[in-house]
Formats: C-alpha cells, sequence, structure tokens
C-alpha cells in the first residue's frame, strides 16, 4: 500500500477552496468538529489565571529552548549516543528518506509499521519506501484510514476528520478483504485493530515521531492514545524515530507543563493515555524493545526560520492543532484545500520555510488575522505578526528579499499601481485632484471588482469629499 503525498502548485489554492465552500455537507462536518474540538478545549481550562498562566510557562520554555538550540541539539546527540541511540543529520527530506532507507537495506527490512509522525508526512516516508519495495503501514486508526484512502491527512491531530463514519465504512468494505459493511464504531474500530496486530509482528522496523526530545537525560518523549505508539517502539527489531530539529528541551521537568498545555489543547483530555519516554534500546538484562534505536533529526528548512529573529517563534509550536480547531478559514475549507503537509494556521507560517514562499505564499494571505489562532495557541506564537510579515515577504522587491521564494507575489501590474498610490497620497496636491475625480466620476465606478464583490456591494466613492462636507458646514 503506498500514499503518494503530493504538494500542490500555488495557483490551486483557491479552487480547492471553492470546491470545499461549494460541498455543504462537507463544511457541515468541519464545522461540527471543530465546535467540538473548541468546547472539549474550554473544559479543560475552566481558570482563566491557571490557564494564561500555563500558557506563559510554556512559551517560556519553547523560547528557552530555541535560544539554546546549538547547545542543546550536542547535549542530546552526546548524551543518547552514550546510550545507544544512533543519531543521524539530515539536512533535506530525501536525506532523511536515504537514511531510512539505508537502515532497513543493511537489515533486510521488508515492512515498516509506523505510528502517528507528521514529520514522516511531511518528507514522503510511505512514497519513498514503496519506490524501494519496501511497505510502510499506518498504525494510527486516522492515519490507516487516510493511507487505505489514498489521501493525506487533514489535521495533524486527527488525519481523518474530514470523513464521516459511513465513509469509512464503505472504505474499509471495498479496501479490506473479507470486511462486511458496518458503520458501528466499535465495530470499526475492531477491524482496524484486527488489520493492524498483524502489521506489527510481521513489521522488522517500526517509525515513530517525537513529541519532545531531552536534552539533558537523552530522551525521547512520544505522546498518543491508541497504544501504536507503544507497540512501534518496542515490538519490531529496530525502532527508527524522526523528528525535526526544533523539538528538543533541556530538562525532565520541562515536560509536565507542555504534555498538559498539549494533551488539554488538542484533544481536550487531562492527559493523554500513553507518555512513553525512550532512552536507548534493549539492554542485555531486559526482555522487551528493540535492538537497535536510530534518531532522524530533521532540518528542512528550519534553520531559515531560526536565523531570523521574528519567524523563530514559528519552531515554537508543540503541534496541538488549536489553531487549526479556532481558525475560521480552516473551518470552512478543511486541511486538503491548503495543499501542503501542515496546514490551518501554523501551516501558513511554516510551510514557507519548508516549501518556498514561491510555493505557499496565498497560504499567508488566507486568513481573516482575527487573531483567534494567537489567543489559544499553547506556546503564545504571535501567528498574526509572522503572516502580515509573510505576506510582505511576497510582496518584496529583490535587494530586501530575505526568505526562500520572497517576492512571489510581486507582479509587473501590482508594483505599478502601488508606484501610482505611493505617488498621489505622497503629494497634497496629487492627492486633493485624485479624490476630486473620483467623486466626481463616482458614476463610472465599475460594479464588478474581483474578488470584494463576490460577497460585498460594489465600492463607490462618495458624492464630497470629506474637505467638501466640512467646507460646507463653515459656511
Amino acid at each position: 500500500m503506498k500514499q503518494v503525498i503530493q504538494i500542490h502548485p500555488v495557483d490551486d489554492f483557491k479552487q480547492r477552496s471553492l470546491g470545499v465552500l461549494n460541498d455543504p455537507a462537507q463544511r457541515k462536518n468541519f464545522r461540527g468538529a471543530m465546535d467540538f474540538l473548541q468546547s472539549k478545549r474550554k473544559g479543560q481550562f475552566p481558570d482563566k489565571e491557571e490557564r494564561e498562566s500555563l500558557r506563559e510557562l510554556g512559551a517560556a520554555i519553547r523560547r528557552y529552548s530555541l535560544a539554546h538550540l546549538p547547545r542543546l541539539l550536542e547535549q542530546l546527540e552526546t548524551n543518547l549516543t552514550a546510550q545507544g541511540v544512533q543519531v543521524h543529520w539530515a539536512q533535506t527530506p530525501a536525506e532523511a528518506n536515504q537514511i531510512a532507507l539505508a537502515i532497513a537495506r543493511r537489515t533486510g527490512a521488508k515492512s515498516i509499521v509506523k505510528g502517528k509522525s507528521m514529520v514522516s508526512e511531511e518528507i514522503g516516508f510511505n512514497h519513498a519506501m514503496a519506490e524501494a519495495g519496501i511497505e510502510a503501514f499506518e498504525s494510527d486508526m486516522g492515519e490507516y484510514i487516510v493511507q487505505l484512502a489514498g489521501e493525506a491527512p487533514s489535521h495533524i491531530i486527527m488525519p481523518a476528520i474530514h470523513k464521516t463514519r459511513q465513509q469509512i465504512a464503505e472504505l474499509f468494505a471495498r479496501e479490506i478483504p473479507g470486511v462486511p459493511y458496518t458503520d458501528d464504531v466499535d465495530g470499526l474500530i475492531r477491524i482496524g485493530r484486527r488489520v493492524l496486530r498483524s502489521k506489527f509482528a510481521e513489521a522488522e522496523i517500526g517509525l515513530s515521531g517525537v513529541n519532545f526530545a531531552v536534552a539533558q537525560t537523552g530522551t525521547l518523549c512520544l505522546v498518543e492514545n491508541e497504544g501504536n505508539g507503544r507497540m512501534c517502539t518496542t515490538v519490531p527489531r529496530i525502532h527508527i524515530a524522526i523528528t525535526g530539529i526544533e523539538k528538543v528541551v533541556e530538562k525532565l521537568e520541562h515536560l509536565p507543563p507542555l504534555l498538559s498545555l498539549l494533551s488539554r489543547s488538542a484533544t481536550g483530555q487531562p492527559v493523554t493515555t500513553y507518555v512513553n519516554l525512550i532512552s536507548g534500546p534493549r539492554k542485555a538484562h531486559q526482555l522487551d524493545g528493540p535492538e537497535e534505536v536510530h534518531l532522524i533529526l530533521l532540518d528542512n528548512g528550519r534553520t531559515q526560520a531560526y536565523a531570523d529573529e521574528q519567524l523563530r517563534a514559528t519552531l515554537q509550536c508543540i503541534r496541538c492543532g488549536a489553531c487549526m480547531n479556532h481558525c475560521p478559514v480552516y473551518a470552512r475549507i478543511g486541511g486538503h484545500a491548503y495543499g501542503t503537509t501542515y496546514p490551518g494556521p501554523i501551516g501558513a507560517i511554516i510551510s514557507p520555510h519548508l516549501l518556498g514562499l514561491d510555493s505557499t505564499y496565498p497560504l499567508a494571505f488566507a486568513s481573516t488575522l482575527c487573531g483567534a489562532c494567537v489567543e489559544v495557541c499553547p506556546v503564545k506564537i504571535p501567528i498574526t505578526d509572522i503572516l502580515v510579515r509573510l505576506r510582505n515577504e511576497a510582496m518584496a522587491r529583490p535587494e530586501e528579499a530575505s526568505l526562500r521564494g520572497s517576492g512571489a507575489a510581486r507582479s509587473v501590474i501590482g508594483t505599478a499601481i502601488w508606484a501610482v498610490w505611493s505617488q498621489i497620497y505622497g503629494r497634497l496636491g496629487m492627492y486633493r485632484l485624485a479624490s476630486w475625480f473620483m467623486s466626481r466620476g463616482r458614476a463610472l465606478s465599475p460594479t464588478e471588482q474581483g474578488a470584494w464583490t463576490r460577497s460585498r456591494t460594489p465600492l463607490i466613492p462618495a458624492p464630497k469629499r470629506l474637505r467638501d462636507l466640512l467646507k460646507d458646514r463653515k459656511k
């Protein structure tokens, strides 16, 4: 089974968005799901003072970790290596996939069972393994559903949130041999569990993500609700963990507040069902666990964000998905419309570093800048400020460019329009003359004004300028 990860061209974003907006059933599903998640989160933070205090602590921990990132990464590698974990560094998705492929070929592995990992989605891991003749099988139920459907996740926490149980029932009946149609949720879970259990026993390699990596102790922390992550990291002979370089923290003491923020913000739980702390492969006196543990630390544009003082805040993210759950845009168009691994507000600010601003700049404009994402972000990422910065970068002149793909939205017509605007509004006489012509020629205003008039009345200048009204009052 293979899942092809496709990055859509930027000019398809509007078409994909309109497709969802014109689908009442899908919009209803997303609205209901987002309302449910918002309610769950709200129930976990009844005390506003406690919530804000915890958010400030979480933000301080992430800011501190990023401020000391180079030192913490070196410390993490040293301590993991001392405990028998093999640490690999990858600058690009291709390098990360090649590292994993080399491990699989050296050990003769033909199948890999995967726990939930958005970084593996980011690098197109399943597709890369399939091309090499190795099966990569998703064990998270949501990920398994979208893999079976040949789709990408539409949410970073709940990958199959866009599907109804009836759609899942039809998918299972169609794709899994010998499975009858049932839309009973417990029945569907049992079917998935039966299929997945055999994969854990057969796979030579288990792959997982990493929620946090603790530098001081050389510990990999994974949180989950289904137990599949624990199976992936203990049953197969080899465990490969993959994560972005930003996920490191300094001390074990930094984990509790971050874990509390993560689970309460993501799914409205006081704590996740499983918290796994991994510090090395199986020792000689131990009865279970993998013989080898590998950690792949991925850059893939993160150092670009890190190098910029304002954009560095993007890397504070703990991947809870709360910004998506409260975003009015995401709630209407869903995750697939974005065309990137990470959708929603966090996707709009991190994707330009992973894929280039030239491939992703429309996402920065797909926001009302209402600030709902900023209000709920557990680590206080100033998402709206970063979105405005990315919009400016998309329009930047070549000499002002500071990001890969800067200036991608800049056009000859747009540049000319703003140059004229600057001339008019920069000179009092020109402004007075232009405003006089606009008010007198208001009857010539076009009724079709592009995107503005799709949902609004046309803009028509007032019959009298403000200065004219003031003059009339003085008479």
